[in-house]
């Protein structure tokens, strides 16, 4: 699954931005011929969601999907119901970038491909991930692969710069974890966001402590983003690892490791649970306020 895209080696002015701001956007990462390839997958799974009423482990759909209309806000991790997308999360035009980053030796912690479909894509609340998913250290990402032209009017992803630096900020409401921050925080200010636009074929990457979220797609484009959540292989998670050969199991680059790095970073554990469990969709549903509007908005 090589392309003759864009090298793997980013500038030291790229690497640099990624420390100090918390994001890149690296151009041309995939050609033409892939992203037509991974578009027809995405295509032949949204067929599919027809016949399904309710969220399952492929779907989670959109408040306004019939069977009738397949609506469809996210498919859930592709890489374990597809073989295509469980060998994508490995290839080397993302891994050989990221480990400049985070080093050598990389563990893929999720996937999900958000739709963001023309005239109603799901808006997500600002949020970090790693309120999601705390580690022993914070060599830990997210890289989004666009599928299509992503500019201001289709949604992008907007993110916070050097909030990776900060806090980790209250993603609870009335004593419960929601996975969401509140629209107002004393001394956060949201229009400093700055929007990841990019060709299709771009990776966006953003810091898993940084801030970020996006708006509803009111444009008649989607915004297809396939998502990969990356580690450091000695970033180990504080919720626990329920199965040791599957934890290892998906090292996409280097060896794995025993001895997990502690380094003093800010934690605030996603416990009590979330009462709408679920994708990031379900969780912020019990968020006490919005920032974004919604689709019945």
């Amino acid at each position: 699954m090589l392309t003759k895209a864009r090298g793997a080696m980013l500038t030291k002015a790229e690497i640099e931005q990624y420390r100090e701001l918390g994001y890149l956007v690296v151009p041309g990462v995939f050609d033409a011929e892939l992203l037509a390839e991974i578009r027809r997958a995405v295509d032949a799974i949204i067929a599919d969601a027809g016949k399904v009423t309710t969220h399952t482990d492929v779907y989670d759909l959109e408040e306004s999907h019939t069977p009738e209309k397949p609506r469809v806000r996210r498919i859930k991790t592709p890489h374990k119901h597809f073989p295509f997308f469980a060998e994508l999360t490995r290839n080397p035009r993302i891994t050989g970038v990221l480990a400049q980053l985070i080093g050598s030796d990389l563990r893929l912690h999720g996937a999900k491909l958000n739709m963001k479909s023309a005239g109603y894509g799901a808006a997500v609340e600002w949020h970090q991930d790693w309120a999601f998913y705390p580690h022993t250290n914070d060599d830990v990402l997210a890289t989004g692969l666009y599928l299509d032209d992503c500019d201001m009017a289709n949604g992008p992803l907007l993110v916070v710069p050097g909030t990776h630096k900060g806090p980790v900020y209250d993603h609870h409401a009335d004593g419960y974890f929601v996975g969401a921050m509140a629209p107002e925080i004393e001394g956060l200010d949201y229009a400093k966001a700055v929007p990841l636009t990019g060709k299709a074929g771009s990776m966006t990457i953003h810091h898993a402590r940084l801030v970020h979220g996006s708006a509803l797609n009111t444009s008649s484009k989607p915004r297809r983003l396939l998502l990969h959540e990356y580690t450091a292989a000695d970033a180990w998670p504080l919720m626990g690892v329920a199965n040791f050969d599957e934890f290892n199991g998906r090292m996409v680059l280097g060896k794995p490791t025993i001895e997990p790095r502690l380094t003093g970073v800010p934690v605030r554990m996603p416990l009590p649970p979330a009462p709408f469990q679920g994708s990031i969709y379900e969780n912020q549903r019990a968020a006490a306020k919005r920032f974004f509007a919604s689709a019945a908005e």
